[in-house]
């Protein structure tokens, strides 16, 4: 306590002296600086001007010069000719009379400058600013003066605030070295330094994970902090969160804690199913001077994560469809455009009809068959990104499907129907003639939809990885597609399955309980 105090107070004495002079300096150099600009802009008036070049009194250059002192605050503004005579001062029985002081020599010679020096009005800080003609010439010089009394005033308001905020900053030092001696005696509670480390490391490491579920463990696997977040989380599984001082894995089986301990390496961004609840998890060792002491855990709800991302796929295959229509569309206007140049008018309007009556038919069919007017609009575009990659497509239905009751369908439906169809298509490069059959049945609250392609088809050993996140034989960055087909399915209860044959095509079929919407309802 003494020593806090100590510092404190020969800190703010050092910082009181240097801050002391410093405010003087500066004080006095923004007062010269006030009183330069004045006397730079008295110098650059016409009235001020010529009356110094007709070297003849001039009661307007009073008026003036009392005018801006007046205005400016200054102790005086004296506006003298090449001799020293001066034109102007607050005492008008001076004007006429030489300038007193001797500092103005350098300035009758053309050197503008600041000085201190006493005259008929006593001491003050002076600046002086020649005076010059149109010509260029210089015709006198303009003095003006700054009570040192009051730049005296100014510095000792200054050095009273600041000794002030020394004083009161030193009995702030004492209270705070006061008080924080008896707070650390207080909360030690007899800890020794290293187990005062090891909870300082834990704090760290939690401050690093914010808003996020948090879990700590000890060298021995032991819970020894679960926070709000972690316990609102857990309790969405039926977890009972009060297991502080229990093994991690008496809780929550694979939780991987133990491995984190055994081999010291993070593991990031890795996914857990807890009773249902699906979380995103990082793993984290807890290291005190190289020695392995515990371990953290940072999770986060996986759901809500999981419902964007699919909502965003389902935006994204929007987009691809709508992209796709307007490129067809402009194609069409372009063979429209050369049609007319040409000016082949039976030919434009047959080809007019055709695109006319093929749209009709098959925009006619989608709307009369699929009553859902998301996923009939998606179909539709897809149909136009279908042409546009070279495909027959064609989607059937022997009876009409009705909306479903929950519009959630919908947007899995698009996401598992979109991303087959983005298969079926890669899977036709190759082929010469490129064909792909949907066909939709709803019988009994279960939807099928057929996906069915002739493309290169997929082996036995392709079928075992297919629907893993990542795996594909197109590349890198690939094989979400599938995977998002799975989740979804899973997402609705569906269920898939699979016949394909090397050389011949594939066929996907999918089932998913489908509840209608009420007719009353629409």
């Amino acid at each position: 306590m003494l020593l806090v105090c100590g510092v404190v107070a020969f800190s703010l004495f050092i910082t009181d002296i240097l801050v002391s002079r410093t405010t003087a300096d500066i004080i006095q150099k923004r007062e010269g600086e006030k009183a330069q600009s004045i006397g730079r802009t008295v110098a650059m008036t016409p009235v001020v001007i010529q009356a110094l070049s007709q070297q003849q009194p001039n009661n307007g250059v009073q008026r003036f010069a009392s005018q801006i002192k007046k205005t400016t605050g200054v102790e005086f503004i004296v506006v003298m000719d090449n001799q020293g005579i001066r034109l102007s001062h607050p005492d008008p029985r001076k004007i006429g009379k030489k300038f007193v002081g001797g500092d103005q020599k350098a300035v009758l010679r053309g050197k503008e400058h600041i000085s201190i020096s006493k005259g008929t009005l006593g001491t003050s800080l002076r600046s002086f600013t020649p005076v010059y003609n149109e010509k260029g010439k210089q015709v006198g010089a303009v003095s003006v003066g700054i009570s040192l009394e009051k730049v005296h005033v100014a510095v000792a308001r200054s050095r009273s605030n600041i000794y002030t905020g020394t004083l009161v900053g030193i009995l702030v030092g004492v209270i705070g070295a006061v008080l924080l001696a008896r707070y650390i005696k207080k909360i030690l509670f007899g800890l020794e330094p290293a187990e005062i480390s090891k909870v300082l490391e834990e704090r760290s490491a939690i401050l690093q994970s914010a808003h996020e579920g948090i879990i700590a463990v000890d060298q021995h696997s032991t819970v020894t902090l679960v926070n709000r977040a972690a316990s609102k989380i857990l309790s969405k599984a039926g977890v009972d969160t009060n297991f502080i001082g229990k093994k991690i894995d008496d809780i929550i089986p694979g939780s991987n804690l133990k491995n984190i301990l055994a081999h010291g390496k993070e593991e990031l961004g890795t996914e857990q199913d807890v009773k249902g609840v699906v979380l995103v998890v990082n793993r984290v060792p807890i290291i005190v001077k190289g020695q392995i002491v515990g371990a953290l855990s940072t999770f986060r709800d996986k759901t809500e994560i999981h419902q964007m991302a699919v909502q965003l796929t389902g935006v994204r295959l929007y987009a691809d469809a709508l992209r796709a229509q307007s490129h067809e569309f402009m194609n069409k206007l372009h063979v429209i455009l050369g049609m007319v140049h040409m000016k082949k008018y039976d030919q434009l309007d047959a080809y007019i009809n055709e695109l006319a009556d093929h749209s009709k038919n098959e925009t006619n069919f989608i709307t009369e068959m699929i009553k859902d007017p998301v996923l009939a609009g998606f179909l539709t575009g897809k149909l136009s990104y279908a042409r546009e990659e070279g495909v027959k497509m064609t989607i059937k239905t022997e009876y009409p499907l009705p909306p479903p009751n929950d519009m959630d369908v919908t947007h899995e439906l698009i996401t598992i129907i979109g991303n087959l169809i983005e298969n079926a298509v890669d899977a036709l490069n190759d082929q010469a003639i490129k064909r792909i059959e949907i066909e939709f049945d709803y019988a009994d609250e279960i939807l099928s939809v057929d996906v069915t392609d002739n493309g290169s088809g997929i082996t036995k050993e392709q079928l075992n990885h297919i629907f893993q996140k990542g795996y594909s034989t197109k590349g890198e960055n690939r094989g979400i597609g599938l995977y998002l087909v799975q989740q979804s399915l899973d997402k609705l209860n569906g269920e898939l399955e699979i016949s394909s044959t090397k050389g011949q095509g594939t066929r996907i079929a999918i089932y998913i309980p489908y509840i209608a919407k009420e007719i009353s309802d629409e």
